[in-house]
């Protein structure tokens, strides 16, 4: 679960990481009044969404007068950004942070990550902060340091210390940097993060470390034991139909395809999908109903999947163990029958009573096309859904 950066920021402060003074806005006006409070001659009017790179996409405006300020409020507010994260479906920008403009002597880059593969924390900083540090680590991969953390031991003041050298940091600022890198850390670890980046960490001219901007990610499986992280959810953020599956239980992930997938167990999904692509089609989605895919989850499972307006055809593969085929056979047939579907439906069971279930699919009297095999399933759903092209077209 990712948050926005005026959340992470506050958060952070709480770990005693400086930062510049802010306040959130939702209108012109409240933008404005922001700027007010705030003081000062520059502020930075920044676009909330869940995404870096926003200043490359004309998310952050600049602004040395109220009337700037209104402006650029106005032009943010309901915004689509498009950034290389998000995607060319974008972002639509809800919500505005008015910033105090800084005066930087020095950017840097700071990040804290769950690395699984070596099952430590990773710190990584670079002397050389700012936008583009993706680039920075293309071309010159020398210039970033890691240092791995063990969570067993937690960050020690030497590696804290060792990371404030890197990050080009002089001796009379040293005492407030492993401050502020220790903080980050409890941070991370307190409140079950994966992900914190701070991206520039600044050098500002009166000599004050300040985390410019903010990014943190959170594990939603340690969400129940985080009530107040839980709080701090945006779902416009996300993708509808993911947090649609969420709430219902369901793991769903949307995909660039035209043929529509319903599987339980994420490994027969990721072979069926691989199967898929094998046939010559492009799988719409990712969807994992489980283990205990009753009539009721059965079709909101389908029309989850059936949402996605690009879907040509579906297609069902259930491998029954935990569950048992007749059971997803008459979920597949009343869900059919509640949504009236216009696409091909293509079904493969397999496992506990199959051949109940492949009765209960025969005797429905419903065009459901059915398949012995995987293959075969796959290549009847790139059939039918190239026999559903040719006729739109």
């Amino acid at each position: 679960m990712d948050i926005h950066e005026y959340q992470a920021k506050e958060i952070l402060n709480e770990y005693g990481v400086k930062i510049a003074l802010g306040g959130l806005a939702y209108s012109p006006d409240d933008a404005v009044q922001r700027a007010r409070e705030i003081g000062g001659r520059v502020w930075a009017v920044k676009a909330q969404i869940h995404s870096g790179a926003r200043g490359k996409a004309g998310g952050i405006i600049i602004c040395k007068n109220h009337d700037e300020v209104a402006n650029a409020a106005e032009k943010l507010l309901g915004k689509r950004l498009i950034t290389h994260q998000t995607g060319p479906a974008g972002k639509v920008c809800g919500r505005l942070y008015i910033e105090a403009g800084t005066d930087i002597a020095k950017e840097m880059y700071f990040c804290l990550l769950v690395d699984r593969t070596e099952e430590r924390i990773v710190m990584i900083g670079s002397a050389q902060g700012g936008m583009d540090i993706e680039a920075l680590a293309l071309t010159d991969p020398d210039a970033i340091t890691k240092i791995y953390i063990d969570p067993a031991v937690g960050l020690q003041d030497y590696q804290a210390r060792e990371m404030a050298f890197t990050l080009g940091i002089q001796a009379d600022s040293m005492s407030h940097a492993v401050k502020t890198i220790k903080g980050c850390y409890r941070a991370l670890r307190d409140l079950d993060a994966n992900m914190l980046e701070i991206n520039p960490l600044v050098i500002a001219a009166n000599g004050d470390l300040l985390a410019l901007d903010a990014k943190m990610g959170f594990d939603e499986n340690a969400l129940f034991r985080q009530p107040k992280i839980s709080e701090l959810r945006d779902k416009t953020q996300e993708e509808p139909r993911e947090t649609a599956a969420a709430d219902r239980g369901l793991s769903y992930v949307g995909l660039d395809g035209d043929i529509g997938c319903m599987i339980n167990g994420a490994g027969l999904a990721m072979a069926t999908m691989d199967m898929i692509k094998l046939a010559g089609g492009e799988p719409a989605n990712f969807l994992d109903v489980g283990g205990g895919a009753s009539a009721e989850r059965t079709e909101k499972a389908f029309r989850l999947v059936l949402a996605d307006q690009n879907v040509k055809a579906m297609l069902v593969n259930i491998f029954a163990g935990i569950n048992r085929c007749d059971w997803i056979a008459e979920g597949v047939v009343q869900a059919v029958r509640k949504i009236d579907m216009k696409v091909p439906l293509i079904v493969r069971l397999s496992g506990t009573n199959v051949a109940e279930g492949q009765r209960i699919i025969a005797d429905s009297g419903l065009p459901i096309i059915t398949a012995e095999t995987l293959a075969e399933a796959a290549e009847k759903a790139v059939q039918a859904r190239n026999e559903v092209v040719a006729r739109e077209a």
